[in-house]
C-alpha cells in the first residue's frame, strides 16, 4: 500500500474507503439550495468564484474559510473579507485558516495573480472582520448542525478541509460531498506533473481523496478550455453594480498582466468553474474515476493519477521487499467523478449573467 493510501486508511474507518460509487451534491433545505462552505486562497479566479456563488439563488453560502495558496493568508482573508462585502453579503461568515501547509512550506502564485493576489487592483479595506472561529473547527461544527446538507467547495489548496478532517474523522459520512478545482489527468500547470493546489499541499490532497466522501474534481482537463477574452471583460464593464464593476476591475487588470507578460492568451477561469458545476450541471461532464495523489515523489508530489478501471498498478516493487507476485496489484474502487468535457459557452453565459446583473 503507497503511504498517500496508508495514511489515509489509518485516518478514517474501513468502511470510508470501500465506496463503489459517487453520487451528485444533494440540495439542502433552504428551498432547494444547495449549502456550501467555500474553501478559497482569493486568488484572481477565487475573485470571480465567490461572486458567482454568492450571486446565485442556487446556492446558500453557509461560510466562507480563507487558506493560504495562490498568496500567504495575510493576503486571502482580508481579499476574501473584501469580496463578501463587495457583494453585500455580510451575512456570511469569514473564518481563518491554515498559512502554511499540513508539512510543507508555502509556494504561492504571485507571478499569476499579483502580490495582493487581485492583479494589484486595489479595493479599500473591508469594514468586515472574520469571525474568532478557526477555519477547519467551523467546517466541522457546520457539518454537524446541518448533516448531510453541506457540499464544500474547495478552490485552493486542500489544508482547512484536510485539517478538519484530521480533527474530527467522524464528520466524514456526514459530508454531503466536496467539489473541488484541483488536479489533472493530463499534465500540471506547476510541474509537468502538478496542478498547483495539489503541488502546493500534496498531503492534504491525499487525506480529503482517501476519505470516502464523495467528490468532484474540476481540474486542469476542463478549466484549461474556460478562457477569459477581451469580449467577455467588455460584458463585465457593461454590467451593473458593484459587484460587475469589481469583477471589470480584476479582469481588465489580469488580462494587462498576461500581455505585460507576452502572452496572447487570457487567463483560465478554473474556480468558478468548479462552482457552476453546482449551479448548472448541464456545463460539465463526469466520468468515475480512482484518483490517488502522489506525495513522496521528488519531481512528481502533487500529481493526480486516475484509473478507470482495474488493474489498479503502482511502481514495480524492490528486489528486497516482500512478495514479488502481484505486488504490483491494488483493488479498483471509484472516489471521484471528474470532469472530462466542459461547455465554455455555456459556463460564460452563467458566469457574466451572474455577475452583470444588478
Amino acid at each position: 500500500m503507497s503511504g498517500a493510501v496508508l495514511a489515509g486508511a489509518i485516518l478514517f474507518p474501513p468502511r470510508a474507503l470501500l465506496a463503489t460509487a459517487v453520487p451528485p451534491p444533494s440540495a439542502g433545505s433552504n428551498n432547494g439550495a444547495q449549502k456550501v462552505i467555500i474553501d478559497t486562497d482569493p486568488g484572481v479566479d477565487d475573485a470571480f468564484a465567490l461572486l458567482l456563488a454568492m450571486r446565485s439563488k442556487e446556492l446558500k453560502v453557509m461560510a466562507v474559510t480563507a487558506v493560504a495558496g495562490n498568496v500567504p493568508l495575510s493576503v486571502t482573508l482580508p481579499n476574501a473579507l473584501r469580496l463578501v462585502e463587495i457583494a453585500d453579503r455580510a451575512d456570511i461568515p469569514v473564518a481563518s485558516g491554515a498559512s502554511s501547509p499540513l508539512i510543507r512550506r508555502l509556494v504561492t502564485a504571485s507571478y499569476a495573480h499579483g502580490n495582493n493576489g487581485l492583479a494589484g487592483v486595489d479595493f479599500p479595506s473591508a469594514p468586515l472582520q472574520p469571525v474568532k472561529e478557526p477555519a477547519a473547527d467551523l467546517i466541522c461544527r457546520m457539518v454537524r448542525e446541518n448533516a448531510n446538507q453541506i457540499c464544500i467547495i474547495g478552490i485552493g489548496p486542500l489544508t482547512n478541509i484536510a485539517l478538519a478532517l484530521r480533527q474530527d474523522p467522524e464528520i466524514v459520512p456526514l459530508v454531503n460531498s466536496i467539489v473541488l478545482m484541483g488536479g489533472s489527468l493530463s499534465g500540471g500547470n506547476v510541474t509537468p506533473a502538478a496542478e498547483f493546489n495539489f503541488y502546493v499541499d500534496p498531503e492534504a490532497a491525499s487525506v480529503v481523496f482517501t476519505s470516502g466522501i464523495p467528490i468532484r474534481m474540476v481540474g486542469l482537463d476542463v478549466t484549461r478550455k474556460v478562457q477569459l477574452t477581451e469580449k467577455h471583460v467588455a460584458a463585465l464593464r457593461a454590467g451593473e453594480g458593484r459587484v460587475s464593476e469589481a469583477a471589470a476591475r480584476i479582469a481588465e487588470a489580469v488580462m494587462s498582466m498576461h500581455r505585460r507578460a507576452g502572452s496572447e492568451r487570457g487567463p483560465n477561469l478554473h474556480d468558478p468553474l468548479a462552482v457552476s458545476s453546482l449551479i448548472r450541471p448541464d456545463i460539465l461532464s463526469f466520468e468515475d474515476y480512482q484518483i490517488e495523489i502522489e506525495t513522496s515523489g521528488s519531481i512528481t508530489a502533487g500529481e493526480s493519477l486516475g484509473w478507470k478501471h482495474a488493474p489498479v498498478r503502482h511502481s514495480a516493487p524492490m528486489q528486497n521487499t516482500g512478495d514479488l507476485e502481484n505486488a504490483g496489484d491494488f483493488s479498483f474502487r471509484v472516489n471521484a467523478k471528474v470532469a472530462t468535457e466542459v461547455d465554455s459557452e455555456k459556463f460564460f453565459e452563467l458566469l457574466i449573467s451572474r455577475l452583470t446583473t444588478g
